[in-house]
Formats: C-alpha cells, sequence, structure tokens
C-alpha cells in the first residue's frame, strides 16, 4: 500500500483546469498584451527528443503551457501486431530507448503470462541482474543531460564514463550495447558468457565511489542547489491524481515501488531500500534517482552472487514449441530443425486471453497489455508507457515559474519521447 505524507507542499491542487494538462494564461493575474508566446521545440535533443512547448511568456516568468507530443509517433504497437510473438520482441526495446530492457521485459512476461510458461531460476536473476543495470544506464543519461542542461557540463563526461562500463556489460552478454533481444520467451537467448561475472563485480566494487564523486561535485554545488531546490514542485496528492510513478511520484513523498508492493520476477528475495523524499521538487527527483542507481548496484551484486551458485543450470525453458531449440542439435536432428523453422517462419500459437502485467522501469510503471485470440500474431499489444504520463504533470510543475526554470522541470521529468509517441 502506498503510503501518502500527511504534510503538504502546498495547499489544495495547482492541476489546471478545465484541462490538467494545459496551463492557460489567468487573465486576472497577467496582462494580456504583454504576453508573447514562444516554441520550445520540437528539436532533438535540447528539450530530451522532438517534444515541443508551446509557452506563452510575461516577461521571463511563464504564465501559460501546452505540451505538444506525436512527433515521434513509430506505431510500434500496431507494427507488433503484424509480427509473431518471436518477432515482436525486437520492437518494445526500441520504444523507450533508455531503458530497452525493461520495455522487452515487460513484453515477454506478458507472453509467458499467456502461455503459463514456468522460467529458470537462472533466467529469472540474470533478467534482474539486467534490469538493475539497465536502470542504471537510464538514470545516467538522465544525470549527465540534465546537469549538462544547467551548465555543469563535467558530470555529462562523468556519467557517461560509467555508462559505458555498463554497455561493455551488455555487450559482453549479448553481443549489442542496446536494443539486445536477449529476453527470450521461455529464459534469455544465450548463457551468461565467461568473464561476465569478474567484470560485472568490478562495476559494482567501482560504482558507489562514482556516486559518491557525482554527490561531491553537485550537492555541494551553490549554482546546481539553487536551480533545483523547491523548483518545479509537485504534491503527493497532485502526483497521484496525475497517474505518476518511478522517481516522479516517489519525490513528491508516495512510497511507492512495484518491485517491493507487487513483486515480479524474485524481487522480493532482494534486500533494498525504496528512496523516498517529500519535497517533490526538481532536487528531490535528482536524489531519488542518485539513491536508485546506489541500491540498483546492491541488486545486481545480490544477483550476481546467486547467479554464481547457478553455473550449469539451464537458461531457458525446454518447451520446443516455442523455445528454439539448441544450435547444436540443427546438423543432426530433422525434428529440432523442423521445429526452429516453424518458430521463425510462423511462430508460435498462444492461448486465447488477455493480460496486463506492469514492471517498475526506470521511470516508473512499465505495463503491457496484451490480447491473444489464440494465433501466432497477438491481436492487440498496448504500453502503459510512464514516459507520456509524467509529461501530464507539466503543466502543473511550471506554475509561476521562471523560463530559465522550464528547462530543469522539464528534464527532472525524465520523458523519452519514443516511449511518449510509440
Amino acid at each position: 500500500m502506498a503510503v501518502v505524507p500527511e504534510t503538504r507542499i502546498y495547499e489544495g491542487t495547482r492541476i489546471p483546469s478545465p484541462c490538467p494538462t494545459i496551463l492557460e494564461v489567468d487573465p486576472s493575474e497577467h496582462d494580456l498584451e504583454d504576453i508573447l508566446t514562444v516554441n520550445f521545440g520540437p528539436n532533438h535533443p535540447s528539450t530530451h527528443g522532438v517534444l515541443r512547448l508551446i509557452v506563452d511568456l510575461d516577461g521571463e516568468r511563464v504564465a501559460g503551457l501546452e505540451a505538444v507530443v506525436g512527433y515521434l509517433h513509430t506505431g510500434f504497437e500496431k507494427n507488433m501486431e503484424a509480427k509473431t510473438y518471436w518477432k515482436g520482441i525486437t520492437y518494445p526495446e526500441r520504444i523507450d530507448y533508455l531503458s530497452f530492457q525493461a520495455n522487452e521485459l515487460v513484453f515477454v512476461l506478458a507472453i509467458e503470462k499467456l502461455l503459463a510458461l514456468e522460467t529458470p531460476e537462472k533466467a529469472v536473476w540474470m533478467r534482474m541482474c539486467l534490469s538493475e543495470l539497465n536502470r542504471i544506464h537510464s538514470h545516467l543519461v538522465w544525470l549527465g543531460t540534465s546537469a549538462l542542461e544547467l551548465g555543469a557540463i563535467s558530470m555529462f563526461w562523468y556519467a557517461f564514463r560509467e555508462r559505458d562500463m555498463v554497455l561493455d556489460l551488455f555487450e559482453m552478454v549479448t553481443g549489442a550495447r542496446m536494443h539486445t533481444r536477449y529476453f527470450q520467451v521461455g529464459g534469455l537467448a544465450e548463457d551468461i558468457p565467461e568473464g561476465f561475472y569478474a567484470q560485472c563485480r568490478s562495476f559494482v566494487e567501482w560504482m558507489p565511489k562514482a556516486l559518491d564523486d557525482y554527490l561531491a561535485l553537485l550537492d555541494r554545488n551553490a549554482i546546481w542547489l539553487e536551480r533545483t531546490k523547491g523548483i518545479g514542485v509537485l504534491s503527493a496528492d497532485d502526483a497521484i491524481a496525475l497517474g505518476q510513478t518511478g522517481p516522479v511520484l516517489r519525490a513528491s513523498g508516495v512510497d511507492w515501488d512495484l518491485r517491493r508492493d507487487e513483486p515480479h520476477l524474485s524481487y522480493g528475495q532482494l534486500d533494498f531500500r525504496v528512496p523516498v523524499y517529500a519535497n517533490g521538487d526538481v532536487y528531490d527527483r535528482y536524489r531519488v534517482r542518485m539513491d536508485e542507481m546506489r541500491e540498483s548496484t546492491r541488486i545486481v551484486d545480490q544477483c550476481l552472487r546467486r547467479l554464481e551458485r547457478l553455473k550449469g543450470h539451464p537458461w531457458i525453458a525446454d518447451d520446443r514449441k516455442v523455445v528454439l531449440p539448441p544450435r547444436e542439435e540443427l546438423h543432426t536432428s530433422m525434428e529440432s530443425l523442423i521445429h526452429h523453422f516453424k518458430i521463425v517462419t510462423e511462430g508460435f500459437r498462444v492461448p486465447e486471453g488477455e493480460v496486463y502485467v506492469a514492471t517498475e522501469s526506470p521511470r516508473g510503471e512499465q505495463g503491457c497489455y496484451l490480447v491473444s485470440e489464440g494465433g501466432p500474431k497477438p491481436w492487440r499489444v498496448h504500453f502503459r508507457a510512464p514516459s507520456f504520463v509524467a509529461l501530464e504533470a507539466t503543466a502543473t510543475c511550471v506554475h509561476e515559474t521562471l523560463v530559465a526554470d522550464l528547462i530543469a522541470i522539464v528534464g527532472s521529468l525524465d520523458a523519452v519521447m519514443g516511449d511518449t509517441d510509440r
């Protein structure tokens, strides 16, 4: 159960009316003749993707705002309905290209739920390990780019240094640095390679020191503190009303994390803390993500300890109607060759039904709604995109702020436009 703080950041609500996502100019507070309407975007990367903000300015103060989306609409969901389940796995990770493992995971979990397919323990723990590495990766990109926008250019280089270490681990395991297609229905695409444990252990030992360095650079920087504290405030009640999840919700004082409160995979067996802060501003969103990187490092460490005890165990389910047969069998077994050919060309059939599966992605609740008619292709695929929901809070957070603060506020919501528009 989510814990909502009793203290209030501000009285009442700041959600605009009648449309909660559009801040309209109030004639009682602003002279309409003094209003200047300016387009911010759509241009990448200065608006974190192709986001367009129509901003009404009264001097340097934001009097009105409308976030316009749709410039990066790809039709991924509809494309997935034209592909078999096996071929469709490559699409979700390209929706949110910073938390690709989280999107891939939620789609695979939804298929496995319809199939009632049990995943080997080794695959479960490796999925958690890579998902938490992906959380660190996503937060590092957010930290580096957000700090850069406020003038802290050094943070960009430091954050991307550690990000490259994470991508090296993905490349070692999957052969690709991003968009890995490593999570398969029933488990993993390949066994964990030799050398991964040692290299990942080295990263786990390095990362806490790197996080200490980040805090030393930013938490005692007067400009950073002035540009983030008390800026872009969002109360717990407004965050809940706007459907916020993830770091944005927890920075407003609401104690809610799907990994702990509705555990998937084996998160219920892990020891980790859910960071929660009460002020609901840009600074607290930054602190939540910083703490999450530290906790994710602890989770990766626990996953490594378990995985090292599972050497030699299967990494994918032994269901030849759904899972590709081992490659070495294709030269000696006609049945294996037929199964491989059928799965790749025609796909596998999924029982009729509908499911909704949600995981805790770096941006919050990442959900997948999947409907099957009993064939090899989904009838309906829809993703609950936390980036889209986060942008709904933009108009509330920029209430009576300066135009310079708008950049920090939009960045703190951490919306990825590929995830928003899909």
